[in-house]
């Protein structure tokens, strides 16, 4: 049999588990569900006063970046999510989708796995 592979993009992991829970039932032969930034590391959760604590820079207590180098984290301070001087498109469908529910599925089971997942409110 064929192979078939999705990547479905959601909002929260529960809208995601939700998902992979009704596709139990489907030829699901591997799948995981995972939250993705476009920066490194965890940065910010380790810093509790900001004032006294020794941090590199702002992409590391706005965004949780953990750079590679001092280039990086002033390249990541100049986003605008860095500032919180933005509040995003009104109409951008992927804002705040940074959950990835990865599905391996048999081929024939596969726009019935397209079906559950567009219904549970994912953009793939």
């Amino acid at each position: 049999m064929e192979e078939k592979n999705i990547l479905a993009y959601f909002k929260s992991p529960e809208q995601a588990e939700k998902a992979l829970e009704q596709l139990k039932p489907l030829k699901l032969i591997d799948s995981s569900i995972n939250r993705f930034d476009g920066y490194p590391g965890d940065g910010s959760d380790r810093i509790l006063n900001p004032i006294t604590s020794d941090f590199p820079g702002l992409g590391y207590l706005t965004l949780g970046g953990d750079f590679p180098d001092r280039d990086a984290a002033i390249l990541a301070a100049t986003s605008v999510d860095a500032s919180g001087m933005s509040a995003g498109a009104e109409k951008d469908e992927t804002a705040g989708r940074d959950i990835l529910l990865t599905v391996v599925i048999e081929e024939d089971d596969f726009a019935k796995a397209m079906a559950i997942i567009e219904k549970a409110g994912a953009l793939v």
